[in-house]
Protein backbone atom coordinates (compact mmCIF):
# COMPACT_ATOMS: atom_id res chain seq x y z
CA UNK A 1 0.00 0.00 0.00
CA UNK A 2 1.02 3.14 -0.86
CA UNK A 3 2.41 5.10 2.42
CA UNK A 4 3.47 2.08 3.79
CA UNK A 5 7.81 1.59 5.34
CA UNK A 6 9.36 -0.96 3.26
CA UNK A 7 9.42 -4.37 4.78
CA UNK A 8 12.71 -5.66 6.43
CA UNK A 9 13.10 -9.32 6.87
CA UNK A 10 13.75 -10.31 9.96
CA UNK A 11 13.14 -14.28 10.04
CA UNK A 12 13.92 -17.17 7.78
CA UNK A 13 11.85 -19.92 8.21
CA UNK A 14 12.10 -23.72 6.26
CA UNK A 15 9.09 -25.50 5.65
CA UNK A 16 8.82 -29.51 7.55
CA UNK A 17 10.11 -31.26 4.50
CA UNK A 18 13.32 -29.40 5.26
CA UNK A 19 14.26 -31.31 8.66
CA UNK A 20 17.48 -32.45 7.93
CA UNK A 21 17.60 -36.39 6.91
CA UNK A 22 20.89 -36.87 7.92
CA UNK A 23 23.73 -35.91 10.93
CA UNK A 24 26.65 -34.72 10.56
CA UNK A 25 29.62 -36.43 12.09
CA UNK A 26 32.18 -34.34 12.64
CA UNK A 27 34.98 -37.39 13.54
CA UNK A 28 34.87 -37.93 9.86
CA UNK A 29 36.71 -34.77 9.18
CA UNK A 30 39.00 -34.79 12.07
CA UNK A 31 42.66 -34.67 11.30
CA UNK A 32 43.44 -36.97 13.87
CA UNK A 33 41.32 -39.96 15.76
CA UNK A 34 39.83 -38.95 19.02
CA UNK A 35 41.70 -40.58 21.53
CA UNK A 36 39.77 -43.43 22.98
CA UNK A 37 37.65 -44.10 26.52
CA UNK A 38 39.45 -45.84 28.56
CA UNK A 39 37.81 -48.41 30.98
CA UNK A 40 37.20 -46.71 34.78
CA UNK A 41 38.84 -49.90 36.25
CA UNK A 42 41.42 -51.49 34.16
CA UNK A 43 42.38 -48.41 32.54
CA UNK A 44 42.41 -50.33 29.04
CA UNK A 45 40.76 -49.00 25.92
CA UNK A 46 36.97 -49.68 26.40
CA UNK A 47 35.75 -51.77 23.75
CA UNK A 48 32.03 -50.83 22.41
CA UNK A 49 30.32 -53.38 24.33
CA UNK A 50 31.37 -52.79 27.49
CA UNK A 51 28.66 -49.44 27.27
CA UNK A 52 26.14 -51.93 27.03
CA UNK A 53 24.56 -51.83 30.31
CA UNK A 54 24.51 -47.82 29.92
CA UNK A 55 23.80 -47.47 26.53
CA UNK A 56 21.69 -49.13 23.84
CA UNK A 57 23.70 -50.66 20.54
CA UNK A 58 22.47 -47.92 18.51
CA UNK A 59 23.63 -45.05 20.46
CA UNK A 60 27.34 -46.92 21.33
CA UNK A 61 27.52 -47.65 17.11
CA UNK A 62 27.58 -43.99 16.53
CA UNK A 63 29.50 -42.48 19.53
CA UNK A 64 32.33 -44.87 17.64
CA UNK A 65 31.18 -44.06 14.02
CA UNK A 66 33.79 -42.58 11.42
CA UNK A 67 30.98 -42.17 9.25
CA UNK A 68 30.17 -38.38 7.72
CA UNK A 69 26.50 -38.82 7.18
CA UNK A 70 24.13 -40.74 9.47
CA UNK A 71 20.47 -41.27 8.29
CA UNK A 72 17.84 -40.13 11.21
CA UNK A 73 15.36 -42.59 11.31
CA UNK A 74 11.63 -41.48 10.25
CA UNK A 75 9.95 -41.56 14.39
CA UNK A 76 12.69 -39.09 14.92
CA UNK A 77 12.19 -36.63 12.57
CA UNK A 78 8.63 -37.11 13.00
CA UNK A 79 9.35 -36.05 16.74
CA UNK A 80 11.63 -33.13 15.84
CA UNK A 81 8.42 -31.94 13.64
CA UNK A 82 7.07 -30.88 16.85
CA UNK A 83 8.76 -27.59 16.96
CA UNK A 84 11.48 -28.19 14.09
CA UNK A 85 12.60 -26.45 12.08
CA UNK A 86 13.48 -23.46 13.74
CA UNK A 87 13.92 -19.71 12.63
CA UNK A 88 16.69 -18.28 12.07
CA UNK A 89 16.01 -14.34 13.32
CA UNK A 90 18.33 -11.48 12.40
CA UNK A 91 18.69 -9.30 15.60
CA UNK A 92 18.18 -5.59 13.65
CA UNK A 93 16.65 -3.98 16.76
CA UNK A 94 20.33 -5.32 18.97
CA UNK A 95 22.05 -3.68 16.13
CA UNK A 96 20.63 -0.76 16.04
CA UNK A 97 20.69 -0.40 19.86
CA UNK A 98 24.58 -1.38 19.36
CA UNK A 99 24.85 1.52 16.68
CA UNK A 100 27.56 -1.38 15.23
CA UNK A 101 27.71 -1.97 11.60
CA UNK A 102 27.35 -5.66 12.29
CA UNK A 103 24.90 -8.20 11.07
CA UNK A 104 23.67 -10.10 14.11
CA UNK A 105 21.82 -13.35 13.42
CA UNK A 106 20.33 -15.82 16.37
CA UNK A 107 19.25 -19.50 16.04
CA UNK A 108 16.07 -19.51 18.16
CA UNK A 109 15.68 -23.03 19.78
CA UNK A 110 13.45 -21.53 22.47
CA UNK A 111 10.34 -22.44 20.63
CA UNK A 112 10.55 -26.13 21.49
CA UNK A 113 8.36 -27.30 23.76
CA UNK A 114 10.75 -27.58 27.24
CA UNK A 115 12.50 -23.85 25.46
CA UNK A 116 15.80 -24.77 24.50
CA UNK A 117 18.06 -26.99 21.99
CA UNK A 118 18.10 -30.04 24.35
CA UNK A 119 14.95 -32.15 22.94
CA UNK A 120 17.08 -32.71 19.18
CA UNK A 121 19.01 -35.51 20.96
CA UNK A 122 16.57 -36.56 24.06
CA UNK A 123 14.16 -37.82 21.10
CA UNK A 124 16.89 -39.47 19.50
CA UNK A 125 17.56 -41.05 22.56
CA UNK A 126 15.03 -42.18 23.90
CA UNK A 127 14.03 -43.88 19.92
CA UNK A 128 16.78 -45.88 20.30
CA UNK A 129 16.14 -47.13 23.75
CA UNK A 130 12.61 -48.00 22.76
CA UNK A 131 13.21 -50.12 19.58
CA UNK A 132 15.94 -52.13 22.01
CA UNK A 133 13.10 -52.90 24.55
CA UNK A 134 14.30 -50.57 27.57
CA UNK A 135 11.84 -49.32 29.53
CA UNK A 136 13.33 -47.31 31.51
CA UNK A 137 15.79 -43.81 31.26
CA UNK A 138 17.35 -42.10 34.14
CA UNK A 139 20.13 -39.18 34.32
CA UNK A 140 20.37 -35.28 35.40
CA UNK A 141 19.91 -32.30 34.99
CA UNK A 142 21.54 -29.03 35.64
CA UNK A 143 19.65 -25.95 34.92
CA UNK A 144 16.77 -28.40 33.91
CA UNK A 145 16.99 -27.89 30.49
CA UNK A 146 18.08 -31.48 29.64
CA UNK A 147 15.80 -33.25 32.30
CA UNK A 148 12.87 -31.43 31.18
CA UNK A 149 13.41 -32.67 27.48
CA UNK A 150 14.34 -36.24 28.53
CA UNK A 151 11.22 -36.08 30.30
CA UNK A 152 8.99 -34.76 27.24
CA UNK A 153 10.69 -37.63 25.09
CA UNK A 154 10.34 -40.48 27.37
CA UNK A 155 6.29 -39.44 27.32
CA UNK A 156 6.60 -39.30 23.54
CA UNK A 157 8.17 -42.85 23.39
CA UNK A 158 6.25 -44.32 26.47
CA UNK A 159 9.26 -44.83 28.54
CA UNK A 160 9.20 -44.20 32.34
CA UNK A 161 11.97 -41.69 33.37
CA UNK A 162 13.99 -40.50 36.48
CA UNK A 163 15.52 -37.32 36.35
CA UNK A 164 18.37 -36.64 39.35
CA UNK A 165 18.80 -32.64 39.32
CA UNK A 166 21.76 -30.77 41.16
CA UNK A 167 19.82 -29.86 44.41
CA UNK A 168 21.08 -26.16 43.78
CA UNK A 169 19.02 -25.84 40.75
CA UNK A 170 16.30 -27.85 42.25
CA UNK A 171 16.05 -25.04 44.72
CA UNK A 172 16.49 -22.30 42.52
CA UNK A 173 14.17 -23.48 39.21
CA UNK A 174 11.06 -24.94 40.61
CA UNK A 175 9.24 -24.83 37.63
CA UNK A 176 11.58 -26.74 35.55
CA UNK A 177 10.58 -29.48 38.21
CA UNK A 178 7.13 -29.02 37.61
CA UNK A 179 7.88 -29.13 34.02
CA UNK A 180 9.75 -32.69 34.49
CA UNK A 181 6.58 -33.63 36.50
CA UNK A 182 3.93 -32.42 34.04
CA UNK A 183 5.75 -34.96 31.50
CA UNK A 184 5.76 -37.98 33.78
CA UNK A 185 9.46 -37.94 34.98
CA UNK A 186 10.18 -38.47 38.66
CA UNK A 187 13.15 -35.89 39.87
CA UNK A 188 14.97 -36.31 42.52
CA UNK A 189 17.39 -33.68 44.69
CA UNK A 190 21.07 -34.68 43.89
CA UNK A 191 23.37 -35.47 46.07
CA UNK A 192 19.76 -38.06 47.09
CA UNK A 193 19.99 -40.98 49.82
CA UNK A 194 18.34 -43.32 46.70
CA UNK A 195 22.47 -44.18 45.44
CA UNK A 196 25.18 -45.12 47.14
CA UNK A 197 27.18 -42.33 45.77
CA UNK A 198 24.77 -39.51 47.06
CA UNK A 199 25.25 -41.24 50.31
CA UNK A 200 28.80 -41.02 50.32
CA UNK A 201 29.06 -37.54 49.23
CA UNK A 202 26.12 -36.17 52.28
CA UNK A 203 27.74 -38.28 54.70
CA UNK A 204 31.23 -35.55 53.75
CA UNK A 205 29.22 -32.64 53.41
CA UNK A 206 25.42 -32.34 54.20
CA UNK A 207 25.08 -29.18 52.87
CA UNK A 208 26.33 -30.01 49.43
CA UNK A 209 24.43 -27.92 47.03
CA UNK A 210 25.31 -31.03 43.90
CA UNK A 211 27.10 -30.61 40.68
CA UNK A 212 26.28 -32.24 37.11
CA UNK A 213 29.07 -35.20 37.93
CA UNK A 214 27.42 -35.67 41.80
CA UNK A 215 24.03 -36.22 39.61
CA UNK A 216 25.74 -38.09 36.66
CA UNK A 217 27.09 -40.88 39.46
CA UNK A 218 23.70 -41.10 41.01
CA UNK A 219 21.90 -42.13 37.07
CA UNK A 220 24.58 -44.14 36.28
CA UNK A 221 24.36 -46.53 39.32
CA UNK A 222 20.86 -46.35 38.62
CA UNK A 223 20.91 -47.36 35.43
CA UNK A 224 23.32 -50.35 36.04
CA UNK A 225 21.48 -52.11 39.39
CA UNK A 226 18.09 -52.29 36.70
CA UNK A 227 18.66 -54.25 33.20
CA UNK A 228 15.45 -52.26 32.30
CA UNK A 229 16.79 -49.39 32.26
CA UNK A 230 19.38 -46.96 30.85
CA UNK A 231 21.18 -43.90 31.41
CA UNK A 232 21.04 -40.90 28.88
CA UNK A 233 23.22 -37.93 28.80
CA UNK A 234 22.39 -34.38 27.51
CA UNK A 235 26.04 -32.98 26.12
CA UNK A 236 29.39 -34.01 26.40
CA UNK A 237 29.07 -37.36 24.04
CA UNK A 238 30.12 -37.36 20.59
CA UNK A 239 26.38 -39.39 19.61
CA UNK A 240 25.21 -36.27 21.69
CA UNK A 241 26.89 -33.88 19.59
CA UNK A 242 25.94 -35.96 16.04
CA UNK A 243 21.99 -35.36 17.20
CA UNK A 244 22.66 -31.76 17.97
CA UNK A 245 24.25 -30.50 14.34
CA UNK A 246 20.22 -30.08 12.67
CA UNK A 247 21.01 -26.78 14.16
CA UNK A 248 23.63 -26.16 12.19
CA UNK A 249 22.71 -28.34 9.04
CA UNK A 250 19.29 -25.60 9.10
CA UNK A 251 21.02 -22.69 9.42
CA UNK A 252 23.46 -23.17 6.89
CA UNK A 253 20.46 -23.79 4.60
CA UNK A 254 18.67 -20.84 6.29
CA UNK A 255 22.29 -18.33 6.10
CA UNK A 256 21.97 -19.48 2.07
CA UNK A 257 18.34 -18.38 1.78
CA UNK A 258 18.86 -14.52 3.38
CA UNK A 259 22.16 -14.94 0.95
CA UNK A 260 24.58 -14.11 3.97
CA UNK A 261 27.45 -16.37 5.68
CA UNK A 262 28.58 -16.24 8.89
CA UNK A 263 32.33 -14.70 9.90
CA UNK A 264 31.90 -15.30 13.73
CA UNK A 265 29.59 -18.14 15.12
CA UNK A 266 29.34 -18.20 19.12
CA UNK A 267 27.82 -20.77 21.47
CA UNK A 268 27.95 -21.63 25.51
CA UNK A 269 29.20 -24.27 26.61
CA UNK A 270 28.91 -26.32 29.42
CA UNK A 271 29.40 -29.56 28.22
CA UNK A 272 29.50 -28.30 24.50
CA UNK A 273 26.33 -29.77 22.46
CA UNK A 274 24.69 -26.24 21.68
CA UNK A 275 28.09 -24.75 20.39
CA UNK A 276 28.83 -28.26 18.29
CA UNK A 277 25.02 -28.27 17.34
CA UNK A 278 25.29 -25.02 15.52
CA UNK A 279 29.06 -25.00 15.06
CA UNK A 280 29.84 -28.77 14.08
CA UNK A 281 28.40 -28.21 10.60
CA UNK A 282 30.18 -25.01 9.49
CA UNK A 283 33.88 -26.35 10.51
CA UNK A 284 33.91 -28.06 6.86
CA UNK A 285 33.67 -24.39 6.20
CA UNK A 286 35.97 -23.48 7.60
CA UNK A 287 38.45 -26.58 7.24
CA UNK A 288 38.28 -25.92 3.08
CA UNK A 289 39.48 -22.63 4.13
CA UNK A 290 36.66 -20.27 4.60
CA UNK A 291 37.91 -18.09 7.54
CA UNK A 292 35.09 -18.40 9.79
CA UNK A 293 35.82 -17.67 13.46
CA UNK A 294 34.27 -19.91 16.26
CA UNK A 295 33.62 -18.83 19.80
CA UNK A 296 32.91 -21.10 22.98
CA UNK A 297 32.08 -19.07 25.88
CA UNK A 298 32.59 -20.58 29.40
CA UNK A 299 30.68 -19.18 33.08
CA UNK A 300 34.36 -17.81 34.69
CA UNK A 301 32.98 -19.15 37.94
CA UNK A 302 33.27 -23.28 36.00
CA UNK A 303 36.45 -22.43 33.58
CA UNK A 304 36.79 -25.75 32.25
CA UNK A 305 38.31 -24.53 28.93
CA UNK A 306 40.30 -21.52 29.81
CA UNK A 307 42.09 -23.06 33.22
CA UNK A 308 41.19 -26.48 32.72
CA UNK A 309 43.86 -29.28 31.35
CA UNK A 310 43.60 -31.52 28.33
CA UNK A 311 43.53 -35.07 30.32
CA UNK A 312 41.48 -38.18 30.69
CA UNK A 313 39.13 -38.22 33.54
CA UNK A 314 36.08 -39.54 34.69
CA UNK A 315 32.66 -37.78 33.37
CA UNK A 316 31.40 -38.46 36.91
CA UNK A 317 32.36 -37.45 40.53
CA UNK A 318 32.50 -41.16 41.48
CA UNK A 319 34.64 -42.65 38.99
CA UNK A 320 31.58 -44.88 37.18
CA UNK A 321 32.41 -43.82 34.03
CA UNK A 322 34.51 -44.14 31.36
CA UNK A 323 37.54 -41.93 31.19
CA UNK A 324 37.35 -39.30 28.35
CA UNK A 325 40.28 -37.37 27.36
CA UNK A 326 38.69 -33.89 27.43
CA UNK A 327 39.48 -30.08 28.95
CA UNK A 328 38.55 -31.01 33.11
CA UNK A 329 38.87 -29.03 36.14
CA UNK A 330 38.88 -32.55 37.64
CA UNK A 331 35.76 -34.76 38.52
CA UNK A 332 35.83 -33.83 42.28
CA UNK A 333 35.47 -30.27 41.31
CA UNK A 334 32.28 -28.22 42.82
CA UNK A 335 32.00 -24.99 41.35
CA UNK A 336 29.68 -22.16 42.99
CA UNK A 337 26.12 -22.25 42.89
CA UNK A 338 25.64 -19.64 39.94
CA UNK A 339 22.52 -19.44 37.71
CA UNK A 340 23.82 -20.55 34.56
CA UNK A 341 22.91 -23.99 35.90
CA UNK A 342 23.53 -26.06 32.78
CA UNK A 343 27.07 -24.28 32.81
CA UNK A 344 28.34 -26.36 35.61
CA UNK A 345 30.12 -28.74 34.81
CA UNK A 346 33.60 -29.78 35.59
CA UNK A 347 34.64 -31.25 31.72
CA UNK A 348 34.03 -30.58 28.27
CA UNK A 349 32.66 -32.53 25.23
CA UNK A 350 35.86 -34.73 23.76
CA UNK A 351 35.35 -33.26 20.71
CA UNK A 352 34.46 -30.10 20.98
CA UNK A 353 38.29 -30.30 23.60
CA UNK A 354 39.99 -31.40 20.39
CA UNK A 355 38.92 -28.72 18.75
CA UNK A 356 40.05 -26.28 20.48
CA UNK A 357 43.42 -28.28 20.82
CA UNK A 358 43.74 -27.83 16.59
CA UNK A 359 42.87 -24.04 16.70
CA UNK A 360 39.63 -24.46 15.18
CA UNK A 361 37.59 -22.84 18.56
CA UNK A 362 38.77 -20.04 20.54
CA UNK A 363 37.57 -19.63 23.92
CA UNK A 364 36.20 -16.93 26.13
CA UNK A 365 35.27 -16.40 30.27
CA UNK A 366 32.70 -14.24 31.40
CA UNK A 367 31.41 -13.48 34.66
CA UNK A 368 27.85 -14.03 35.10
CA UNK A 369 27.01 -10.05 35.86
CA UNK A 370 27.46 -8.77 33.00
CA UNK A 371 25.83 -11.92 30.95
CA UNK A 372 22.39 -10.87 32.78
CA UNK A 373 23.23 -7.19 31.55
CA UNK A 374 23.63 -8.30 28.18
CA UNK A 375 20.57 -10.85 28.53
CA UNK A 376 18.55 -7.46 30.06
CA UNK A 377 19.50 -5.81 26.65
CA UNK A 378 18.13 -8.66 24.54
CA UNK A 379 15.19 -8.99 26.28
CA UNK A 380 14.74 -5.26 25.70
CA UNK A 381 15.34 -4.94 22.14
CA UNK A 382 14.30 -8.25 20.41
CA UNK A 383 11.83 -9.30 23.22
CA UNK A 384 13.16 -12.81 24.26
CA UNK A 385 14.48 -13.47 27.80
CA UNK A 386 17.39 -15.62 27.43
CA UNK A 387 18.22 -18.50 29.48
CA UNK A 388 21.29 -17.86 31.85
CA UNK A 389 23.45 -20.05 29.86
CA UNK A 390 22.09 -18.84 26.38
CA UNK A 391 23.72 -14.82 27.89
CA UNK A 392 26.89 -16.08 27.93
CA UNK A 393 26.55 -16.26 23.99
CA UNK A 394 24.62 -12.97 23.48
CA UNK A 395 27.45 -11.18 25.47
CA UNK A 396 30.04 -12.16 23.74
CA UNK A 397 27.98 -11.36 20.71
CA UNK A 398 27.69 -8.11 21.89
CA UNK A 399 31.46 -7.83 22.69
CA UNK A 400 31.90 -8.85 18.89
CA UNK A 401 29.26 -6.19 17.46
CA UNK A 402 31.01 -3.27 19.98
CA UNK A 403 34.39 -4.35 18.27
CA UNK A 404 32.96 -3.77 14.74
CA UNK A 405 31.22 -0.15 15.78
CA UNK A 406 34.94 0.57 16.82
CA UNK A 407 36.62 -0.70 13.54
CA UNK A 408 33.80 0.08 11.18
CA UNK A 409 33.83 -3.90 10.06
CA UNK A 410 30.50 -5.48 9.23
CA UNK A 411 30.67 -8.59 10.19
CA UNK A 412 28.08 -11.53 10.11
CA UNK A 413 27.99 -12.80 13.19
CA UNK A 414 25.92 -15.97 14.04
CA UNK A 415 24.81 -17.31 17.55
CA UNK A 416 22.95 -20.13 19.36
CA UNK A 417 19.80 -19.22 21.32
CA UNK A 418 20.06 -22.32 23.27
CA UNK A 419 17.24 -21.14 25.43
CA UNK A 420 14.23 -18.83 26.85
CA UNK A 421 14.98 -17.96 30.57
CA UNK A 422 10.87 -17.87 31.21
CA UNK A 423 11.48 -20.63 34.43
CA UNK A 424 14.70 -18.49 35.25
CA UNK A 425 12.90 -15.37 36.49
CA UNK A 426 14.03 -16.60 40.33
CA UNK A 427 17.56 -15.72 38.74
CA UNK A 428 16.59 -12.84 36.78
CA UNK A 429 15.08 -11.02 40.08
CA UNK A 430 18.47 -11.57 42.36
CA UNK A 431 20.20 -9.93 39.36
CA UNK A 432 17.58 -7.21 39.35
CA UNK A 433 18.07 -6.53 42.70
CA UNK A 434 22.14 -7.05 43.27
CA UNK A 435 22.16 -10.04 45.03
CA UNK A 436 24.17 -11.82 42.13
CA UNK A 437 27.74 -12.12 42.71
CA UNK A 438 30.74 -12.79 40.68
CA UNK A 439 32.47 -15.46 41.49
CA UNK A 440 36.32 -16.13 40.47
CA UNK A 441 37.18 -19.62 41.62
CA UNK A 442 40.66 -19.82 43.79
CA UNK A 443 43.28 -21.91 41.84
CA UNK A 444 44.27 -23.52 44.76
CA UNK A 445 41.11 -25.23 44.43
CA UNK A 446 41.44 -26.23 40.90
CA UNK A 447 44.99 -27.29 41.68
CA UNK A 448 43.80 -29.83 44.00
CA UNK A 449 40.93 -30.82 42.11
CA UNK A 450 43.33 -31.39 39.05
CA UNK A 451 46.06 -33.43 41.60
CA UNK A 452 43.21 -35.63 41.79
CA UNK A 453 43.05 -36.52 38.09
CA UNK A 454 44.09 -40.48 37.31
CA UNK A 455 47.18 -41.57 36.04
CA UNK A 456 46.20 -42.20 32.77
CA UNK A 457 47.94 -40.96 29.62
Amino acid sequence: MSGDKAFLTRRIYLGQSEIPQRWYNLQADLPEPLPPPIHPVTKETLRPEELEPIFPRGLIAQEVSKERWIEIPDAVRDALGLWRPTPLVRARNLEKELKTPARIYFKDESVSPPGSHKPNTAVAQAYYNKVEGIRQLTTETGAGQWGSSLALACRLFDLECTVYMVRVSYEQKPYRRTMMQLWGARVVPSPSSETQSGRHILAADPQCPGSLGIAISEAVESAVCNPECRYALGSVLNHVMLHQTVIGLEAEKQMELWGDFPDVIIGCVGGGSNFAGLAFPFIRHKVAGRPIRLVAVEPRACPTLTRGQYRYDFGDTAGQTPLLKMHTLGHSFVPPGIHAGGLRYHGMAPMVSLAVKLGWVEILALHQRECFEAARLFAATEGIIPAPETSHAIRAAVLEALRCRETGQEKCILFNLSGHGVCDLGSYEKYLTGQLDDYEYPQERIDAALAELPPVE
